[in-house]
């Protein structure tokens, strides 16, 4: 069940009336995350469960899935034609104020509240708001236990690229054949037995393959080249519920040393990720609450200065929680810039990129805000090239 009464004093420091959650067939996961809604909970029809400032929630239910909002608190009205359902809409609204629904015109990982859906509440009196500072408040951050779960994942992702290149030298240094295919499958044996779970990955690419940031070898993929550059990325939680991800990256070269071009983006991709990581942590020594999109462009600036403009494709970080990419904070100032503050408690990535003619560096390493100060989470982060 959720924290009503948080619920309702974040409302009131939003300055809005109430929060809106609509869904149907699950198409809202922020409404099913916020309101603890079970996935196999039946949902063939609308729901609507509306919290006010000053007043007890209301939900709005069909006749035939009447116990579907059971779980929460509220006076429940049944609907069953379209016409008692925007009878009551309109005696659900609390009065002229903003009220919050999950879309966002420039955050799409926001965007649940489809524009019929939108349209149907205007004609009912309503006067939406964004629910992006809610949602930021509810889902951009984890509590202990979920920081915990998240530093065990981490602590074993490390653990994995360890032995995973251990392994790779190994078959390298026997002359063996070694193809993306099969690294991907070590890595996802080891990440298996360590208990986590993860989807569509990790990422193995060699070569030029490693400049395309969601690269997926099909079927053995590329076999590894002498110099080829490598990119490991993977992402995994703990198999129990409300446990939090992590989400790490490595680098290496199939060679003693890179040759100077990837090498130099390596180093670059490296200064701006620690360039990030000491803005972010000396803020918050200041006092001060800095935004997604202002470390973005503190890390971006550092790659700008060093040349590396053409080989920017992605923000510098995304939020992590139960989702790899979570409903929180990103490190973005480009794609679909974050002005929202990062709070006590946000756990995001911090993943500077460059995507060259032939190859691709990446480094990646997860931090959480802790106590009014950065921690940088899991292991020491990547400083050199891993090589054979």
């Amino acid at each position: 069940m959720p924290d009503l009464e948080r619920l309702v004093k974040a409302i009131r420091e939003e300055g809005l009336r109430g929060w809106l959650f609509y869904s149907h067939f699950h198409r809202d996961r922020i409404a099913d995350r916020v309101l603890s809604i079970r996935p196999e909970a039946m949902n063939t029809r609308p729901w609507v469960y509306l919290v006010y400032a000053d007043r007890p929630p209301v939900k709005i239910v069909h006749g035939i899935e009447a116990a579907a909002l059971e779980s929460l608190p509220g006076e429940r009205r049944v609907y069953v034609t379209q016409e008692e359902f925007r009878a009551a809409l309109e005696a659900a609204r609390p009065g002229d104020g903003p009220v919050a629904a999950d879309y966002s015109d420039g955050l799409p990982v926001l965007s649940f509240l489809d524009h019929g859906t939108a349209i149907l509440l205007a004609q009912a009196g309503y006067r939406l708001a964004s629910a992006s500072g809610l949602i930021r408040r509810f889902l951009g951050t984890t509590d202990e236990a979920g920081y915990r779960s998240h530093e065990e994942a981490a602590r074993h992702l490390y653990d994995v690229v360890d032995l995973t290149w251990k392994r790779l030298r190994a078959e390298a240094g026997r002359g063996a054949e070694i193809r993306e295919g099969a690294v991907l499958e070590w890595m996802t044996r080891l990440m298996e037995e360590r208990g986590l779970e993860f989807h569509d990955g990790p990422v193995v690419a060699f070569g030029r393959n490693s400049s395309d940031p969601h690269y997926g070898p099909q079927g053995g993929g590329a076999a590894l080249e002498p110099a080829d550059m490598v990119l490991l990325d993977l992402w995994g939680r703990k198999k129990e519920p409300g446990s939090v991800y992590a989400d790490i990256s490595w680098m290496g070269v199939a060679a003693k040393e890179a040759a100077s071009r990837p090498a130099a983006a390596f180093q670059a991709v490296i200064q701006a990720r620690d360039r990030a990581i000491r803005f972010l942590a000396e803020e918050l020594v200041r006092g001060g609450r800095p935004s997604g999109a202002d470390v973005d462009r503190e890390a971006r600036r550092v790659l700008r200065d060093l040349g590396f403009s053409s080989g920017l494709r992605h923000r510098t970080g995304h939020a992590i929680g139960e989702d790899v990419h979570g409903f929180g904070v990103n490190l973005d100032c480009v794609e679909f810039p974050d002005d929202r503050a990062l709070d006590e408690g946000a756990l995001f990535s911090i993943e500077p990129g460059l995507y060259l003619e032939g190859f691709g560096v990446r480094t990646e390493v997860d931090a959480c805000i802790r106590d009014g100060r950065l921690v940088v989470t899991g292991s020491r982060p990547q400083s050199d090239l891993l090589s054979l």
